[in-house]
């Protein structure tokens, strides 16, 4: 059987939406260890699937590996998928957080959608799956809640 080749390395456009883009993994060369992975996406970008207009979010993904680690090449264009495609923040957030899971089958992993206010409302979406064994140290997110210009 041929080995999959990685995006890693090698020109990779952006893929036209997140159902055709690909994710990698790689293996977890510390698989025995428990330790927090952290990805931090400041400027996540969606289109409203009602109005069209963009949506931005902060997202800060943790997830404690078990084989493998997701690659962050592939990752980042997954990311850029989401710019041209219409889905509520809710859907975004939670999809990204199943679909990480599904690839991965870490340990444990969680996913915080901080969006910035369109429509005078912010909304922050929160996700997990597995249990955190307790000898772990998260740090918190560091994402400060929605406060305006005050």
């Amino acid at each position: 059987m041929a080995k999959k080749q990685l995006q890693l390395g090698r020109p990779s456009p952006i893929p036209s939406s997140p159902d055709r883009a690909v994710l990698d993994r790689v293996p977890n060369p510390h698989a025995g260890a428990n330790y927090i992975a952290r990805f931090t996406v400041p400027e996540f970008t969606v289109l409203c699937p009602i109005t069209g207009q963009p949506d931005f979010a902060h997202l800060v993904i943790d997830y404690l590996p078990a084989r493998y680690l997701v690659e962050s090449k592939s990752l980042k264009l997954y990311f850029n998928s989401f710019r041209n495609y219409g889905a509520f923040h809710e859907d975004c957030t939670v999809a990204i957080g199943k679909k990480l899971n599904s690839l991965l089958k870490p340990k444990w992993l969680r996913i915080g959608g901080y969006w910035y206010p369109r429509g005078g409302m912010p909304i922050d979406v929160f996700w997990q799956t597995g249990k955190l064994p307790k000898d772990v140290w998260v740090p918190d997110q560091g994402v400060a809640p929605y406060r305006g210009r005050g």
